[in-house]
C-alpha cells in the first residue's frame, strides 16, 4: 500500500547532526525506519523557529535545504520528488520520495522572489505561520495581531495560488483559516493536526473548518502527537512538570494514547470531511513524545490494518494512507 506522510521535521534533526542514512536508536525518523514502515513518500518540513525573523529566518531555511539535499543524495534508495509523476517514478524504482515543505512563512520575509525560488528548488507547500503571529497571519497560539491574514498575507495567498504552491493552514488561528478559505482559489491543506471535537488542543481544528477545507477540495492530515490526540494525556503531561528531553518519563504516563486514539481521529475526520479528503501527517521528529506502539515511522505500516478493523474499506484506507494527498499534489 502506498503511504505518504504530509509532515515530518527531519531537516531540523539533520542539521543537528543526525545521519538519516543510518538506523538511529531512539530516533523517530530516518531512511531505514521509513523503509521498514512502508513509507513511500514523506514531506520533510524546513522548520523556521518563531524566534528567527527576516534575513535570519531566510538563511536558516536555505541551510536546512542544503543539509537535506546533502543527506538525500547520499541515500541510495531515496530521491527528491516535486509532483505526483516523480513520486510514481520513484515508487517504480523502489525509492522513497522526499518532498519539501516550508514550515513558517516568516522565511519569505515579504518577498515573492524568495517564494518562487523555494518553489523552483522543490518546496511544494508553505505552512503560513508557527507558534507566533508573523507578517503573514495570526497563529493559533499567537496574540491575534491581524484578526486573521495580514494585508501581505492576502497577497501571498493569491501569489501561491498563481504559482501552484499549496497553502498549509496547520498552526493557523481559526480566523486565519477562514480568511484563507475565503480568498484562495485553490484547495488548502492542513498537514498535521487533529479534530478539536475529540481533543481541545488549540492546534486542532473544529469540525466546521475541517469540513470547509474538504468542501474546497483540500486534505487534512491527522497527526500522531499524543497531546493532539488526547485531552487526558495533555492534562497529565502538563501537571507532571516533565521537561523537554524527559522522553522516557513522558512515555510512562498512564494516559498515553495508542494507535486506537489516532484511528478515532481519522474516523472522525472521515465522518466530517469524507474519506477522500483525509490523510496522514505525523509530525514525527518535531514532537517529544509519541503514541504507545508508534514510537517511529517504522510503525506506520500498522495503521492500515487498524483502520480496516475499524470498518473502513480498502479504497478509503488507500486514499487516507497517501493517495488523497498525492492526488492533490
Amino acid at each position: 500500500m502506498f503511504i505518504l506522510d504530509s509532515h515530518c521535521d527531519a531537516p531540523m534533526q539533520m542539521i543537528r547532526g543526525r545521519d538519516y542514512c543510518k538506523d538511529n536508536e531512539g530516533a523517530q525518523v530516518d531512511f531505514p525506519k521509513l523503509r521498514r514502515g512502508g513509507v513511500d513518500a514523506s514531506f520533510f518540513a524546513l522548520y523556521i523557529p518563531a524566534s528567527l525573523k527576516g534575513a535570519d529566518a531566510t538563511a536558516h531555511a536555505y541551510s536546512l535545504l542544503s543539509e537535506t539535499t546533502r543527506q538525500v543524495e547520499r541515500c541510495e534508495y531515496a530521491s527528491f520528488a516535486a509532483d505526483a509523476a516523480s513520486v510514481r517514478a520513484n515508487l517504480e524504482e523502489g525509492r522513497i520520495s522526499v518532498l519539501l515543505g516550508l514550515e513558517n512563512g516568516s522565511a519569505l520575509q515579504e518577498d515573492f522572489d524568495i517564494l518562487c525560488d523555494l518553489y523552483a528548488k522543490g518546496v511544494r507547500y508553505v505552512t503560513l505561520t508557527h507558534s507566533e503571529d508573523n507578517q503573514i497571519c495570526d497563529s493559533c497560539t499567537g496574540q491575534g495581531t491581524w484578526g486573521g491574514l495580514s494585508p501581505f498575507g492576502r497577497e501571498l495567498v493569491r501569489e501561491m495560488n498563481r504559482i501552484g504552491m499549496l497553502i498549509d493552514v496547520a498552526h493557523c488561528s481559526d480566523a486565519t483559516v477562514r480568511d484563507c478559505l475565503e480568498i484562495s482559489d485553490s484547495p488548502l491543506v492542513y498537514t498535521h493536526g487533529c479534530c478539536r471535537s475529540l481533543s481541545s488542543h488549540r492546534r486542532n481544528l473544529p469540525d466546521d473548518l475541517l469540513s470547509a477545507i474538504a468542501h474546497g477540495g483540500g486534505v487534512v492530515g491527522m497527526s500522531v502527537y499524543p497531546c493532539f490526540l488526547s485531552d487526558a494525556y495533555a492534562s497529565e503531561l502538563e501537571s507532571s512538570g516533565l521537561k523537554e528531553g524527559e522522553w522516557d518519563k513522558m512515555m510512562e504516563l498512564p494516559s498515553l494514547p495508542g494507535i486506537d486514539a489516532m484511528v478515532s481521529h481519522i474516523m472522525k475526520a472521515v465522518e466530517v470531511c469524507g474519506g477522500e479528503h483525509v490523510g496522514i501527517g505525523t509530525d514525527y521528529d518535531g514532537i517529544e513524545v509519541t503514541p504507545r506502539g508508534m514510537q517511529s515511522a517504522s510503525a506506520l505500516c500498522l495503521l492500515p490494518r487498524a483502520l480496516k478493523e475499524a470498518g473502513l474499506s480498502s479504497s478509503l484506507i488507500e486514499g487516507i494512507m497517501g493517495e488523497n494527498f498525492l492526488r492533490l499534489l
